[in-house]
């Protein structure tokens, strides 16, 4: 069983590059991590503990890569049984309301199907930070000893 299983969606590489930043500080700290661009419902059951790093598109909706896990997700209702989860959301602020739709929209998934959030939400402003890997790997640092299940 993976240890963290990190889910990206992604559109134009941003939230991808942050997810391989991501993998390759937690494996180089000796963590059975997986990378997931296309999952499955088998492959979100199979973690120990979730990762999820999205950007949003159009009007705060989630990738396409990662729309299909999403979706699958709303209609079978996986309980997580307080697995524990992260969710780091990519966004531009110019974008008004729709601004990190969809890092706020699998938050609040990952909350319904009884996951324990190790943190709030990270939301990393594109108007803000060119290099989004930044701010989020140490910050995956930070809530790494709640994130990882040692039994």
């Amino acid at each position: 069983m993976v240890d963290v299983g990190i889910f990206v969606g992604s559109v134009y590489g941003n939230a991808q590059h942050v997810a391989e930043q991501v993998e390759e500080m937690l494996a180089e700290k000796g963590h059975n991590v997986e990378l997931f661009t296309e999952a499955t419902i088998d492959d979100f059951k199979q973690t120990k503990s979730v990762l999820f790093i999205s950007s949003t598109t159009g009007q705060g909706d989630i990738p396409p890569n990662l729309e299909f896990l999403i979706m699958d997700m709303r209609d079978t209702m996986p309980l997580m049984e307080q697995k524990p989860f992260a969710v780091i959301g990519l966004g531009d602020s110019s974008y008004g309301d729709s601004y990190c739709g969809a890092g706020k929209q699998i938050f609040e998934l990952l909350v319904e199907l009884q996951g324990r959030p190790v943190s709030d939400l990270l939301i990393i402003d594109a108007m803000e930070t060119l290099e989004p890997e930044l701010e989020a790997v140490p910050w995956v640092e930070k809530v790494l000893p709640k994130l990882i299940i040692t039994q």
